[in-house]
């Protein structure tokens, strides 16, 4: 589908803790734990453990174990989860609540595949229309080259397909840390704005840089 083929670069700051020592590392499990429980600590050690021992899979490897880690958590919205409409979480706080909805699953999977190599170059986080549910939707594409068809990670249909086997899902935009893009016919994508029209990215993007962590209105540790 010509429709999903276009270029993007996504700008992303990385928490030092990330690319730390291990000494480091505990004192991020200790805060997860404190700030969200046991649970939550051993979930984000999962998470770390897939990163460290990832980095020598295939990328066909990493896209499936990546996209099978992240939906074993909950599908609830946002307003069940945060208390407000719509709240972009990051990696850890999902993980810490157990529990978000499409654009914190597509976030997850979107920067664990960054931190196990695979180029921006080749993937997009794109807002779709779903048409099946008949709302917006998040999943990731991943392009093995440029010209090629992408894959889509999605939480709605776990098994990773081919866009052009994905009729039920309509390309709207995606954006990168520079630009906003809407998705035109024939593939060409329309420059409409920085990145800075979508305040829930930037958002998301200080609240990941500075390791802030936020709590979920109920307990989803079912």
């Amino acid at each position: 589908m010509r429709i999903w083929t276009w270029l993007l670069v996504v700008v992303v700051s990385w928490p030092l803790w990330l690319v730390a020592l291990d000494d480091e590392l505990e004192a991020m499990a200790t805060k997860v734990r404190e700030f969200y429980g046991q649970r939550a600590e051993q979930r984000v050690r999962s998470w770390r453990q897939l990163v460290s021992e990832g980095q020598d899979w295939s990328e066909q490897e990493k896209l499936e174990r990546v996209n099978a880690f992240f939906n074993q958590l909950q599908f609830l919205d946002d307003i069940d989860v945060w208390g407000q409409e719509d709240y972009w979480a990051t990696p850890v706080e999902f993980l810490g609540a157990n529990a978000g909805d499409c654009d914190d699953f597509s976030i997850g999977k979107y920067f664990t595949l960054r931190e196990l190599g695979i180029d921006d170059s080749k993937m997009r986080l794109v807002y779709v229309n779903a048409l099946e549910y008949k709302q917006f939707h998040m999943v990731v594409a991943y392009y093995a080259t440029p010209s090629s068809e992408p894959v889509i990670l999605d939480n709605i249909n776990p098994t990773i397909l081919p866009a052009g086997r994905r009729g039920d899902l309509q390309p709207i935009y995606s954006f990168n840390g520079e630009h906003l893009w809407l998705m035109k016919e024939k593939g060409r994508g329309q420059l409409a704005g920085k990145a800075s029209r979508l305040k829930l990215w930037n958002d998301l993007r200080e609240r990941w840089r500075l390791n802030e962590l936020r709590k979920p209105i109920a307990n989803f540790e079912y």
